[in-house]
């Protein structure tokens, strides 16, 4: 995917190179974005007749989806009215709704919404009036989420079929971060000329996405996730002070470690332009084996996700980010307990 970092190298890709390009970016989930990219450079000449007609097509994907999201919010805000004065809208659609180069070509699976947590019940009843339900789930499942995770389980519309995902924190309350959630909500900001839609301020929309990069183990779309915060970085860096208070806002809310990660990872593989004191600078920074392993695991799992840009360590990489991101998200007295009725669950279940 070298074409993110320096898009002028589609004039020199033949067929085989593109046939690789196109498979890499669906499965990155980066194609639409690809699409705009050399739209803008005004590159899309380059592009041979037929991978150039499987980005126009994903281009006309991420725009219709665009519309839906748009409208499912709208839908989201009514059903809310009169629970909520305002819907704080977090990580894709907050991109969206807030007009943010991350949303350009962005496809995602549900809508992330922010609330008090002493407000659950409340917008979990108006949600489910307004035709959102929950899913099966296992009982032990549902109070699993309900007493330790940062959300209650996802809703899916009756007709529509789309999701939301209700959060009250931005980690599950047994994670290592612990972060104030008022202070989430204190520092929003409304969108404009969206009425009772709110969006996290740029710093805290910076640490909110890190935080589900590195932390969570999930990297299918993981080169995705990177590409949204390079150009989150570079479009809120134009503001005086950026790095300073994107810096001391991660101490104040123990998010440290992901922050550094991020910039790491980012100035590495996108060339994002980090200040140079603050890649060099202690915050967040591991002990030196730690960071080692930790390079050594991301640069597997940033990759996309296609048999082209894998090896045999990848699996491993994955396994044992997976594995961290259990261990962050848990205490082991916790952990080992509910890993092991998961499996006897899964074993009974099979049988």
């Amino acid at each position: 995917m070298a074409l993110i970092r320096h898009p002028e190298q589609a004039r020199a890709l033949d067929s085989v190179g593109w046939d690789v390009t196109i498979r890499q970016a669906r499965a990155a989930g980066l194609l639409a974005r690809l699409y705009g990219l050399l739209t803008a450079r005004g590159l899309l000449d380059a592009v041979p007749e037929a991978p150039r007609r499987h980005l126009h097509e994903a281009d006309v994907v991420a725009r219709k989806h665009a519309r839906d999201v748009r409208w499912e919010v709208v839908c989201i805000r009514r059903a809310l009215a009169g629970v909520v004065d305002r819907v704080l809208l977090l990580k894709g659609a907050a991109y969206l709704l807030a007009d943010l180069a991350p949303a350009r070509g962005r496809v995602f699976n549900d809508i992330d919404i922010l609330v008090p947590r002493e407000m659950l019940q409340d917008v979990e009843n108006a949600l489910q009036i307004g035709g959102w339900v929950f899913g099966k789930l296992d009982p032990a499942d549902n109070e699993y989420y309900r007493r330790w995770m940062h959300q209650i389980p996802p809703m899916t519309h009756v007709a529509r079929q789309t999701a939301v995902d209700v959060h009250h924190t931005l980690v599950p309350l047994t994670a290592r971060p612990r972060l104030d959630p008022q202070s989430l909500r204190d520092s929003a900001r409304p969108v404009p000329g969206e009425a009772a839609i709110d969006v996290l301020a740029p710093e805290d929309m910076v640490l909110h996405s890190a935080v589900h990069l590195f932390n969570e183990g999930e990297f299918g779309r993981g080169l995705r996730d990177l590409c949204d915060l390079d150009l989150l970085l570079r479009h809120f860096a134009a503001a005086l002070g950026f790095w300073e208070r994107l810096a001391a806002r991660a101490v104040a809310l123990d998010l440290t470690r992901p922050l550094f990660y991020l910039l790491r990872h980012a100035a590495r593989l996108l060339e994002t332009p980090v200040p140079a004191e603050l890649l060099a600078s202690p915050l967040g920074r591991p002990a030196a084996p730690v960071l080692a392993l930790m390079d050594a695991l991301l640069g597997q799992a940033l990759r996309p996700s296609h048999a082209s840009c894998r090896d045999g360590m990848t699996g491993v990489a994955l396994f044992l980010l997976y594995v961290r991101s259990h261990y962050l998200r848990m205490p082991l007295r916790l952990l080992l307990p509910h890993l092991l009725r998961k499996a006897y669950t899964r074993r009974f279940q099979d049988e």
